[in-house]
């Protein structure tokens, strides 16, 4: 799937996810909690600083955001 142009998209590495729920705690409109791990409802959207923040935040460093495919966080 590509990346919608000048859209944000949002990645879950499940893998990698301890399932602590702080990314759903931030933005539940976009991350869920499946099976003990995060998953993303809405993995295609637009700005939005929180996703910045639940890539920063999480403790496994799980998720993943992207502007028109330039890894944008987590933050480094």
């Amino acid at each position: 799937m590509s990346a919608v142009p000048g859209k944000w998209t949002v990645r879950v590495d499940r893998g990698l996810c301890l399932g602590s729920g702080m990314c759903a705690a931030v933005a539940p409109e976009v991350f869920a909690l499946e099976d003990e791990h995060a998953s993303v409802r809405q993995p295609e959207t637009g700005e939005d600083p929180r996703l910045l923040d639940a890539a920063d935040i999480c403790p496994a460093q799980a998720i993943t955001v992207h502007e028109d495919g330039t890894l944008i966080a987590p933050r480094r």
